[in-house]
């Protein structure tokens, strides 16, 4: 407005009654205006005093928040916000005085958290690229004819820890256990790859003959007589001579999984939503009741495989042992074409 004024020819006063500001403003504007032109009409105006940390030191500083302390002659394993602060500004080559408030600020935008350390196992196994090559080959060729078997338990008679809904402040609580007189069972889960299809039994332990009988209801799943594949791990109940001479005659190929490298099974992130909708959190009597609710969940589950709730579990699971997206470990993800 003040400078169309001014281009109409009206004087300073008159344009100051217009806007309702003072003279020396208005004349402030005219000659800025007059000398940048059109860049006056948008000033950059920004306040507080400049910036004291550089774009190279904020790098900096991030590269030593991501180094452990040790490696640079500190003697503790993990760094404080005040430890790093007090670190940076010892710094005889390059020191950096920077406030634990406004690094801790820094780290946040750089997506740097304090976590926790976790720890993972390599697989050993000689033969470890062989047979995971050969487990993702039948899975992605022939996946309606792929099953992995596992067990999952031990399955526990007690209060088992749990999370629900509740009114704020009053938590379910569940009685203490002092004793477990029921002893352990196992469950031993067969599960279809192709068909999303989750079933199993409860046993007392774990061991040859119980294994056998659930190949054979695995092979009862296809029967057909065209070969199948079953993926399952390296328990010695798992590859007895009679199983193997089985397996032999009824076209079963033992898809095993490397040593420490259970993850690679399948069946395995199903064995999370059991943990999360039937173990934890309940309280059951005896072991006839836990199996009842066992497959009293296994016929839901069956019936409603695409719940967000189910794939959800499942996708918690993956990530629990270290087999999101079915990447091997070592390797990079592989980018889409």
């Amino acid at each position: 407005m003040v400078v169309l004024a001014s281009a109409g020819g009206n004087t300073v006063p008159a344009i100051a009654r217009l806007v309702q500001a003072d003279e020396d403003t208005i004349r402030q504007v005219i000659h800025r205006f007059n000398e940048t032109g059109m860049a006056s009409l948008d000033p950059q105006w920004a306040g507080g005093r400049p910036r004291l940390i550089s774009p190279d030191e904020e790098t900096f500083i991030v590269t030593t928040a991501n180094t452990r302390p040790e490696a640079l002659g500190r003697p503790f394993t993990r760094w404080s916000v005040r430890k790093l602060a007090e670190h940076l500004s010892s710094l005889a080559a390059r020191p950096i005085e920077i406030g634990r408030e406004r690094l801790r600020l820094l780290l946040i935008k750089h997506s740097i958290t304090f976590q926790r350390t976790k720890t993972w196992k390599e697989s050993n196994d000689p033969d470890r690229e062989a047979k995971l090559a050969r487990i993702e080959q039948v899975s992605s060729q022939f996946p309606q004819r792929v099953f992995a078997f596992d067990e999952f338990g031990p399955l526990v008679i007690r209060p088992q820890a749990g999370a629900g809904w509740a009114r704020m402040g009053h938590p379910r609580r569940l009685p203490a256990n002092y004793h477990k007189l029921h002893g352990v069972r196992q469950f031993h889960g067969c599960y279809s790859v192709g068909d999303d299809q989750l079933w199993g039994v409860v046993r007392r332990r774990k061991g040859a003959t119980n294994t056998l009988a659930a190949l054979k209801s695995i092979r009862r799943a296809r029967p057909d007589g065209a070969p199948i594949y079953v993926i399952l791990d390296n328990l010695s109940a798992h590859k007895g001579k009679a199983i193997r001479a089985w397996a032999a005659r009824n076209k079963v190929e033992l898809c095993f999984t490397p040593t420490y490298a259970s993850w690679a099974n399948p069946i395995e992130a199903q064995f999370g939503p059991l943990r999360t909708f039937v173990i934890a959190g309940s309280d059951h009597p005896n072991h006839p009741a836990l199996t009842r609710h066992l497959h009293a969940y296994l016929r839901w589950r069956n019936a409603n495989a695409r719940h967000p709730d189910v794939l959800t579990a499942q996708r918690r699971e993956r990530a629990r042992i270290r087999s999101e997206r079915q990447r091997r470990w070592g390797q990079p993800a592989t980018r889409a074409a």
